[in-house]
């Protein structure tokens, strides 16, 4: 079906979202309780989309080549990309399939708009992918693609990119951008870093909720908004790029805060597109 591109009964919205710690969402935290209301956030997702997804794209802070690359395996493997973590987060799960033709179909579309793109038949899903989505569609029954960023995280190829994408979502292709709308190392745990975290979160929400043409101008734009390098340094904005590509997917789609919450000092939110 994905070949020919069909038009699907229910177009799928696109979300943003945060996918925690490494594997947090699965083992002993402390304190008790840190991750609790992002977990039932992601849990939930499922339950207010449309219909059933066709398959999941997602765009991982966690992968970055030179050209967008996507998994094109039949039966994607996990990549186990966190460090120091309890030997049982080594052993999590997530046998969903692969979708090689989508696969292909979505880098024939992004080469179509200009933009560099390759397939990659051996790479599985990191953890920025497979940890939400455990969460999300704990059945592991939907056929999943990843997307890569790509290198030098140019806001304005990011944006591109997205538009190329838009029309999966009326095939019924669920789009998400699985990063953090703060991510800066240093500033988790820290007092100092709340006060940054709000205003930037205060300023990235007005943006997403801004008219389609601002909202695209303001997020080009991103590193000019208040306390934007405090809370994504530069060369390190890898974890708002998604945002990036999912505003591209929106079109003029209207854009909303659907979760935001205070976790380890920092101010932390999704949003959904539709």
């Amino acid at each position: 079906m994905f070949a020919d591109m069909p038009k699907s009964a229910v177009k799928q919205p696109a979300y943003f979202i945060p996918h925690g710690a490494g594997p947090c969402f699965f083992m002993n935290w402390n304190p008790t309780g840190t991750w609790q209301q992002m977990a039932a956030f992601l849990s939930g997702i499922e339950a207010q989309l449309p219909m059933t997804p066709t398959a999941i794209l997602l765009i991982s802070a966690h992968w970055q080549e030179d050209a967008f690359t996507l998994t094109a395996a039949a039966k994607p493997g996990l990549i186990y990309d966190y460090f120091g973590f309890p030997e049982s987060t080594y052993q999590l799960t997530y046998p969903a399939p692969g979708a090689p033709e989508l696969a292909a179909t979505i880098a024939k579309r992004i080469s179509a708009a200009g933009l560099p793109s390759r397939l990659d038949q051996r790479r599985g899903l990191d953890h920025g992918a497979f940890i939400p989505l455990k969460l999300m569609f704990a059945k592991a029954d939907i056929p999943v693609v990843q997307l890569s960023l790509q290198r030098g995280l140019d806001a304005a190829a990011h944006l591109q990119l997205g538009e190329a994408l838009a029309p999966l979502r009326e095939q019924g292709v669920l789009i998400v951008g699985s990063g953090m709308s703060f991510h800066n190392m240093r500033g988790y745990g820290d007092p100092r870093y709340t006060a940054p975290s709000e205003k930037f979160d205060h300023w990235l929400t007005e943006a997403v909720q801004a008219a389609p043409a601002a909202r695209y101008t303001l997020l080009q734009q991103w590193q000019s908004a208040p306390c934007a390098v405090d809370c994504h340094p530069l060369g390190g904005e890898e974890h708002l790029l998604p945002l990036m590509v999912v505003v591209g997917a929106a079109a003029a789609d209207k854009g909303s805060k659907v979760y935001s919450e205070n976790v380890l000092c920092t101010q932390l939110s999704a949003f959904r597109f539709d």
